[in-house]
Order: structure tokens, then sequence, then C-alpha cells
């Protein structure tokens, strides 16, 4: 268990304002001025500080938000994008070339799957997915294949709640010359990717971070020297492709942000609940935080403390069709919403197999041991989670009746 504690590290910046506001002032300028024609020059190159050139580069809203992403993190810089697949995409992108490899985790999500399995191979970059688990494959994959620039994971895998082992992974990435990058959108302020030897932390921060699901962004995080390259104006990944976050956005997240710590909290503990609720009248479930879980250890040898086992949930139906009926009826008696996503204050809930898993195919839904009948919760803000328990236990016995 680490000591870090990412909810101070942000409430130690002082974001007050030119106008000593206590939220930053959002900054709606696409285009800024200069005093001096070479300052303008210099800020091109990177030569400067304090001064911005034109928004897709950086603009004082989303630098605000990146200042406190990164200290969340304890990396050096950050920088967002308009969406989390666009944080994944830019982030594989600026690594790889044509002819380059990718050692990726077999179960991910579904968007990032297809972007490495189908996309990129119109670059000529190939990708082996592996079990993350299983060491020895990920080994193999890196022997077998010295051309690759990148392993990816999530530390919390998409929908099966696997954890990655963050510190031996980038071992071996490094050994090979290799960056891991690690998705952590499944258990921010949980876990700290950098600070366990990732390379760079890619987030959906339409998930968890913003908490609300009222906007699409994402993040990347990591070394101050990693995060100027990708905005360098002529190589920048980001700054070529221009995924930039509309700074409205980014002032919203940023306040947001403030409160991810409670919200955090909160989810897993409603999550935990579930998982020993569901132990006792014998569903199959699944959840990292009860010791039966297989990378239980893990979790506790890397997570961050006081921040909880995360708020994402499982249960297994046995097939699709009945996990759809049983899907219906939670939306009908209250649980929450059938609907992709998480992180949101209501519980949601979806098929993955069905949904955000289904662009990878079947044959690797089986082989990683995704159930068809999976139907995966994200937790809600629930006040009263033992009516939650009940409400889900009626519409399953309901169906079984």
């Amino acid at each position: 268990m680490n000591k870090f504690d990412p909810a101070t590290a942000i409430q130690r910046i002082d974001g007050r304002d030119a106008n000593r506001g206590v939220n930053p002032a959002i900054c709606d300028s696409a285009t800024f001025t200069f005093p001096e024609a070479h300052l303008m020059t210099e800020t091109f190159h990177g030569e400067t500080e304090g001064y911005f050139l034109y928004s897709r580069h950086w603009n004082p809203s989303n630098l605000a938000l990146c200042q406190r992403l990164a200290a969340m993190e304890g990396t050096e810089a950050a920088w967002v994008t308009g969406s989390g697949l666009a944080a994944i995409t830019c982030a594989l992108l600026h690594e790889v070339s044509a002819g380059d490899h990718i050692v990726a985790s077999m179960t991910t999500y579904g968007g990032t799957f297809a972007f490495m399995a189908n996309y990129l191979k119109k670059f000529n970059v190939d990708c082996t997915f592996v079990n993350m688990q299983n060491l020895d494959a990920v080994k193999k994959a890196l022997d077998e294949h010295p051309n690759t620039k990148v392993v990816y994971t999530e530390t919390m895998n998409n929908p099966l709640l696997r954890i990655a082992n963050v510190p031996e992974l980038s071992k071996m990435a490094h050994a090979h010359g290799a960056k891991l990058i690690v998705d952590n959108t499944f258990t921010p302020m949980i876990f700290s990717p950098c600070r366990l030897g990732a390379d760079v932390t890619v987030y959906s921060m339409t998930k968890y971070i913003n908490g609300t699901n009222d906007c699409v962004a994402g993040a990347i995080c990591g070394s101050a020297e990693y995060i100027g390259s990708l905005i360098d104006v002529n190589n920048g990944t980001c700054m070529l492709l221009g995924p930039v976050l509309d700074p409205m956005r980014s002032a919203s997240i940023n306040k947001n942000l403030h409160t991810l710590h409670i919200r955090m909290k909160k989810h897993g503990e409603n999550a935990m609940y579930l998982a020993k609720r569901f132990k006792e009248v014998g569903f199959k479930y699944n959840y990292p935080g009860l010791p039966e879980h297989p990378d239980y250890q893990l979790f506790c040898s890397m997570m961050n403390e006081g921040y909880g086992f995360g708020g994402m949930i499982s249960i297994d139906m046995g097939t699709a069709d009945r996990a759809s009926k049983i899907m219906e009826l939670m939306q009908q008696k209250g649980v929450g919403y059938l609907a992709v996503s998480l992180g949101y204050f209501k519980t949601l809930f979806s098929n993955s197999g069905k949904s955000t898993s289904s662009e990878v195919p079947e044959d690797i839904q089986k082989e990683m041991g995704m159930s068809e009948g999976l139907i995966r919760f994200s937790m809600g803000l629930d006040n009263d989670i033992e009516a939650t328990f009940h409400l889900i236990k009626e519409s399953v016995d309901a169906f079984n009746s």
C-alpha cells in the first residue's frame, strides 16, 4: 500500500486566478496576443513560459486542469483531449511508426482493442494481445517482437476487473526498450501508475474524474519532456491531430476534480457492500476488493491508502438473453440505468459483450474468459445501498421465477 495522497496534492494547488477568484477564470479565446514579435516566434518553438499561442496548443483553462491532473498523478505534466479515446490513440500514435509493434492486454476497452487490432494496420503497426496477468506470456511476446515500442494495459481491466502488475510490467517493458502506457480510467486516485513505474497514464475523464456524464474528455499524464513532445508544433501528435478539449469543459471538470476523492470512496463503499451481499446470496460475482479475488493482494500492494477498491462490480447471469431481461427489470425497478459508461452518480449497468466490448471478436471474448451473460455495474452514489441490493435481488428472483 502506498502513502501518496492524490486528493491532498490537488488541494495544495493555489487555484485563484489573476482577479483572485476562487475558481480559475474561463478563457474562451482561440488565439492570444504578444507584446513583442519575438515572443511569438519563441512561443512557437516552446522557448517561453507564461505565454499562450493558440488554444489547440495551450489554453489557460486547460492548463489549470492539467496542473491538477499532474498533481493527482504525481507526474510532471499532463495534457487534456476531447475524449478518452483521443488520449489513448494520441499516446499510442506518438510512440510508434511503420514497422513497429505493440504488446497489449487482451482484455481491454473495445474501442481501444479495435484501434490497435484494426486501425493501426493501415500504418503497418502490428499488435500482439496477451493475458497481462500471465507475465511469462508478456515476456514471450516481447522476446518474439524486438520491434515492440509500447506495452499497453489497463490498471483494472474492462470488463473482467483483473489488475495489472504495473511495477513488473514496467520493468519488462523497459528491459526491452519499450514504454509502458496504462489506462487508469477505472481507478483514479486508487492507483497512480506513473508512480508505480508506468511512463504514461491515460484517462477517459468522461467517467469518474468528471463524474456527471455531461461531457466527453480525456487526459494524458507523464513527464514534462513527454508532454512537451506531444504538443510540439512540428511533430507533436496532439498538436497535429488537434483533439483539443473545449476550455468551458476544462473549467467544469476542474471543479468536479475537487470532489473526486469523496466520490471514489462512496462508489467503492457501495460496490463493496454489494459484493458482500452477492456472496451471501450465492450470485456469481466479481469484485477485486474481497480476498478471494485472484488479484486482491496485488491490488493492496499497489493502491493508495484510503480510496477503496473501486466502484466497478459484475455479476454473471449465464446468457445474454437472461442478462438483458434482468437489466430491463432493474431499470424498471429503479436500480439505475441500462447504459454504457461509468463513474456517474446513478448506477449504470450493461452487458459488456454486447456493448463496450462488442468490438472484441467473440472467440477472443471466450479466450479472455468473458461470459456472454456478464453484467457490468458502475455503482452510483446511492445513500441507501441496502435498498439497492434488494432491488437487484428482486430483479434476479423475478426472472428466475
